[in-house]
């Protein structure tokens, strides 16, 4: 039987200086749990599976909202392992984030990566709202197969919009059914990991990086609007993750932002 669950949160300034969470909604896999956060004015939330999710035909989907003046980390226990269930005859299944950044707030969206076995097929999206002095740090990671496997089918669409305007709008697809050339040199060329740092700050208004190589096998590219992206490939999700890390530390070394602390 397929699992529908939708998890919910709220953030909102507690008036001490901190962060209160007063909605806090778990959900069949997707158990939201308060957690310690290292930064005195975030509060922190933990996404923990409290079950294997998702399977084909599963539809799954977090919903938060981080009031004007809060901030928040949002990360994850584990890995997501999208896997193929019992049956062969129930159709993809969906994981939706959808997250709102109200003026002044600051979101740290940081889950663990995002694992396609063999034989599942998921549709993921992420959509973003953010209000014109919202900050906000995302990462994305997807690992396509588990150690010695393919990958099963993966779509995921990445929406951005700030004051309403579209900032980034992405998709791509990898595995079965997915256009060719998407494990080619023009794509992952052999990589077996792909990854996505967004960072927006609205202090990249008045100073705008430009457009580099950050190594051989990642990039950022700087959008229409106060933010970045860094897209990064590997060949294991240990490397990306190490690629990210190193372009958010020197992220952090151009506008200080109050998104990441």
């Amino acid at each position: 039987m397929s699992v529908r669950a939708t998890a919910r949160l709220r953030a909102e300034p507690d008036g001490r200086g901190g962060t209160a969470l007063p909605v806090l909604e778990s959900d069949g896999p997707l158990a939201l749990r308060r957690t310690r956060s290292p930064l005195a004015a975030y509060a922190r939330v933990t996404v923990v599976g409290a079950m294997s999710a998702p399977l084909n035909g599963d539809r799954l989907a977090i919903e938060a909202d981080i009031a004007d003046g809060a901030r928040l980390t949002v990360d994850s226990a584990a890995a997501t392992v999208a896997l193929p269930g019992p049956r062969a005859d129930t159709g993809p299944s969906a994981y939706g984030v959808d997250l709102t950044v109200g003026e002044g707030a600051a979101l740290r969206w940081l889950p663990e990566p995002l694992v396609s076995a063999r034989g599942s097929h998921l549709h993921q999206t992420t959509r973003v709202h953010l209000a014109p002095t919202a900050h906000l740090l995302l990462r994305e990671e997807q690992v396509l197969g588990r150690h010695g496997e393919p990958t099963g089918a993966l779509t995921t669409r990445l929406t951005v919009h700030r004051a309403g305007r579209p900032l980034l709008d992405q998709q791509l697809a990898y595995g079965p059914g997915a256009r060719g050339g998407w494990d080619g040199p023009a794509v992952l060329g052999g990589h077996r990991a792909v990854g996505q740092l967004l960072l927006a700050d609205p202090a990249f208004e008045d100073r705008p990086l430009p457009a580099r190589l950050l190594g051989p096998t990642a990039a950022l590219t700087p959008l229409a609007g106060p933010a970045v992206l860094v897209t990064a490939v590997a060949a294991d999700g240990r490397l990306l993750r190490g690629i990210l890390d190193d372009a958010l530390r020197e992220l952090l070394d151009g506008p200080k932002s109050e998104q990441t602390g």
